[in-house]
């Protein structure tokens, strides 16, 4: 049994598109005291919808108003139909909880399988599951799939590295799963402990946080795995599963018969060409709990027009370059960590951990980057691989830094997302 539709073509993909926006569309008017008001405010109904390019009619949201709504924003089903919520971090107010009907648990389950699917498993994989759980999508989305999917789950969460450890011998791991700060506290946790000849890891399933060619050839070195996938989603659109990237690694191919996919211009909220980066905008299809309507979900990528030769139909988009609201100023010049990264995974001597301190001397900003010396280089090739990395940095964003070379591991390693950035600028 296949759960990717390898049968659909352009013409059916559009009117499925067509159909799921005519759907989404009436039901959250219908149902969601916020969406009508926003039509209304807009002077739209659901009858105004005729055709995809419509869509660029309706109105856009942004997690300010799943907050603002708290703690059913959006809902769209009565509260006799809700199974499940599910909610994101409340790091800058309110949490945003969604709601799910379990046809929407269902519909999760059936795309995160394709992953799975996609990824080259079968049933007799055994997958290590080592990313929350709780009111976070991950753990329960990733073990979901793999249930529907049919192979073996081990679900441990972000659990310690002694545990992850053990069981990965114990169980026989084939996949492990988790965020790519966990993975590489995991490689080299197994390279430490001389594991990788007691281990079966063959494939890993990334999500959750961008991460540089640096960190994944870092840990593919590490452990031995023939491949590592990037996984996307987020909990507003039923959390992880909505795409991975297949073993040809060209992008990241989406569920298009779930989702709509827009490219805006971050400043004018106008649409981009096919192939230039911008935000991401959302909009799904079929969901009933939460529906979505061209939600800007502040990640930066772009879509990918060529056709992929591992056969499937549905389209892609690259992996996520960085995010809107994750961009910092720095002496007038707009920088995404994610510039930063580049830089530092084409750099000779460096490996993939590095931070970003901003502080201010003397009322002028100034910024220090540590970044890890790679394995096997002599510490006496610091300054000459510091004043390197410095010029590049200044060829390639236009800005003067300084950079500090720190030994292997002397960064922090952690089971969540690493912090990149950290602005003093303000402390007083």
């Amino acid at each position: 049994m296949s759960f990717i539709p390898y049968d659909l073509n352009d013409d059916k993909l559009k009117k499925i598109q067509l159909q799921g926006l005519k759907w989404t569309v009436g039901h959250a008017y219908n149902n969601s005291p916020f969406y009508k008001k926003k039509l209304d405010d807009a002077g739209l109904k659901p009858e105004d919808i005729r055709s995809l390019e419509d869509i660029e009619n309706l109105p856009l949201i942004d997690k300010d108003d799943l907050q603002q709504g708290y703690p059913f924003p959006l809902r769209a089903v009565p509260f006799k139909d809700i199974v499940r919520i599910h909610a994101s971090s409340g790091t800058t107010g309110k949490r945003k909880v969604l709601c799910y009907t379990q046809r929407d648990i269902d519909v999760w389950a059936d795309i995160f399988a394709r992953c799975y699917e996609l990824a080259g498993l079968t049933r007799e994989d055994r997958v290590q599951i080592a990313v929350g759980y709780g009111l976070w999508t991950a753990g329960v989305g990733f073990q979901a799939g793999c249930e529907r999917f049919g192979a073996m789950a081990v679900p441990i969460g972000p659990a310690n590295a002694e545990m992850h450890c053990e069981m990965m011998v114990d169980m026989g791991t084939t996949v492990f799963c988790s965020t790519a700060s966990m993975a590489l506290l995991m490689a080299e946790e197994i390279h430490k402990r001389n594991l990788l000849s007691s281990i079966k890891v063959k494939k890993i399933i990334l999500g959750a946080e961008r991460h540089s060619d640096a960190m994944r050839n870092r840990i593919k070195e590490l452990m031995g795995v023939e491949h590592i996938f990037d996984i996307y989603g987020l909990t507003e659109l039923y959390g992880p599963g909505t795409g991975l990237d297949c073993s040809r690694h060209n992008g990241i191919h989406y569920w298009a018969d779930h989702f709509i996919f827009e490219i805006l211009d971050p400043e004018t909220l106008k649409p981009v060409p096919c192939g230039q980066q911008g935000e991401l905008v959302v909009t799904t299809l079929s969901k009933e709990g939460s529906p979505l309507i061209r939600y800007r979900t502040h990640d930066v990528t772009r879509l990918l027009n060529q056709k992929c030769p591992c056969g499937v139909p549905l389209p892609m988009h690259d992996r996520i370059l960085g995010r809107t609201d994750d961009m910092f100023t720095y002496r007038a010049v707009n920088i995404y960590p994610s510039q930063i990264d580049h830089v530092l995974s084409l750099a000779d001597g460096v490996g993939s951990e590095f931070q970003i301190h901003l502080k201010q001397e003397s009322g002028r900003d100034m910024m220090l980057i540590k970044v890890e010396r790679a394995m096997g280089v002599e510490k006496t090739d610091d300054v000459h691989i510091a004043e390197r990395v410095a010029m590049e940095i200044r060829r390639k964003i236009l800005v003067r830094c300084q950079i500090e070379i720190v030994d292997p591991g002397y960064l922090p390693r952690t089971q969540r997302k690493s912090q990149r950035v950290f602005d003093h600028r303000n402390e007083k």
